[in-house]
């Protein structure tokens, strides 16, 4: 490889043609208007599942707890099956962008857990499956 390549800037550098570029899978992005909708949704789809599978009355501590987990479940879900940045996350759960990441991180740091982990996938194909049907209604 010439040498003249490598002090090339990124910008500079010849791209691969389209064609040649290895497949990356695009997630879905929802645009800027559908996100408050979308996050809205999957928290309340966050929190009737979460409902349907506890099997125990809460005290006043345990349901804010409760409220968290679902709120973090919610923020994961739209951030890694919907495709959406933290920034646009956030605002509509009221929260920092930073705390949406620390949220990411805590629900995969709990997926090693099996019963966890599949709670998980099912809200991510719930909540894929809706957003898909959202966009095929769209399109039409």
């Amino acid at each position: 490889m010439p040498s003249d390549t490598l002090l090339l800037s990124a910008a500079a550098r010849p791209r691969m043609p389209v064609a040649d570029r290895p497949f990356r899978q695009r997630r879905p992005v929802a645009g800027r208007e559908e996100v408050p909708r979308l996050c809205r949704l999957v928290c309340q789809l966050t929190g009737e599942m979460v409902r349907l599978t506890g099997d125990r009355l809460t005290a006043r501590r345990d349901s804010r707890r409760t409220e968290c987990h679902i709120r973090q479940i919610a923020m994961y879900v739209c951030h890694v099956q919907l495709g959406m940045p933290m920034s646009d996350i956030a605002p509509c759960f009221g929260r920092d962008r930073t705390t949406v990441g620390h949220a990411c991180q805590v629900v995969e740091d709990r997926r090693d857990e099996p019963a966890f982990d599949e709670f998980v996938a099912t809200l991510e194909r719930l909540a894929g499956g809706i957003f898909c049907a959202m966009r095929g209604v769209r399109d039409e």
